[in-house]
């Protein structure tokens, strides 16, 4: 299958590297020139799982993208911010059948790709995969994980399924949900959680969850993400989610791992994706009336730390 990786970052880079070394043709495509020419140059270089490796994949700049060759399938792993710009660059590749899986992080993104692919084309889902991007052209994967995804359009549910088989074929245990935004809600619980307050209190996940009121906090913030899914038709199992969430605690796993805002804020000042995940329930709680007081808080202080730290 031909498959564009369209933001080849950390996690990007992860789903390149397997979906390559699973026997795909597989391109990056990025906006960072540094990336992009380290990979030319050398390779894209990984620590998986203890192991060093370095995958030989074709790689461009958004702005070197041609219709010399159509795309099977595009997996968007951009930034949430940079969507619109990522699928206008990717045009030239995208056929009548191009699929568009979208694995991005937050919510409501689909309202932002169908202005730019048919329905019936549109797939999305997340992924419980972890990535680091250790500097241009190498990252470090560790640790298991797992897909889910839905199609958007009518009828496209033994396409959904035949896309869970591609990926799981390159050994990333993607599955058919019927229910995707009960998935994507439950997995911004995690970013709405650990993305922010790993960032604000400059720890990993594990540090975070040994705090005496981590509990208390975890428990506040997927209440108020629940609110807001409720009122979208997404009823969220609280005790479930916060569950969920503080597994991300445990070091034996992936407590010591640096979340992705994280890793764009303190490590690389980059403007981080928090309107798009606590962000978005502070203004859907707006809109329904629905008090948020905690993403309020979280969020402008995301945006005190940019500031701060000159993010671009």
């Amino acid at each position: 299958m031909k498959i564009i990786i369209a933001g080849a970052g950390a996690m990007g880079s992860r789903f390149g590297i397997m979906l390559h070394r699973g026997g795909n043709d597989v391109t990056l495509v990025d906006g960072w020139p540094a990336h992009v020419e380290a990979i030319r140059q050398n390779g894209l270089k990984a620590n998986f799982n203890g192991e060093d490796i370095t995958e030989h994949i074709p790689v461009m700049l958004q702005s070197e993208v041609k219709s010399d060759t159509k795309a099977d399938l595009i997996i968007l792993f951009t930034k949430s911010m940079q969507l619109a710009q990522m699928l206008q660059d990717v045009k030239p590749l995208i056929a009548e059948n191009t699929k568009i899986l979208c694995l991005l992080n937050g919510i409501g993104h689909e309202d932002t790709i169908e202005k730019y692919i048919p329905m019936k084309n549109i797939f999305i889902g997340n992924t419980m995969w972890t990535a680091g991007l250790v500097g241009p052209g190498e990252v470090k994967l560790f640790g298991n994980g797992s897909v889910e995804l839905q199609n958007l359009g009518q009828d496209q549910e033994d396409a959904a399924k035949d896309l869970a088989k591609t990926l799981s074929e390159s050994g990333l245990n993607a599955k058919y949900s019927d229910n995707i935004h009960y998935s994507i809600y439950r997995k911004a619980c995690v970013n709405g959680t650990m993305n922010c307050l790993c960032s604000i209190l400059d720890v990993n996940m594990a540090e975070f969850g040994a705090t005496k009121p981590a509990h208390d906090i975890v428990v506040t913030v997927v209440n108020e993400f629940a609110a807001v899914a409720k009122h979208e038709g997404v009823d969220l199992d609280v005790k479930e989610v916060v569950e969920h969430v503080e597994s991300c605690f445990d070091p034996d796993t992936i407590g010591k791992h640096y979340p992705s805002m994280y890793q764009d804020l303190i490590n690389n000042h980059r403007l981080t994706e928090i309107d798009y995940i606590n962000g978005a329930v502070s203004r859907k709680g707006k809109k329904y009336n629905i008090p948020t007081p905690y993403c309020d808080l979280l969020t402008q202080l995301i945006h005190c730390k940019e500031d701060i730290l000159g993010a671009k």
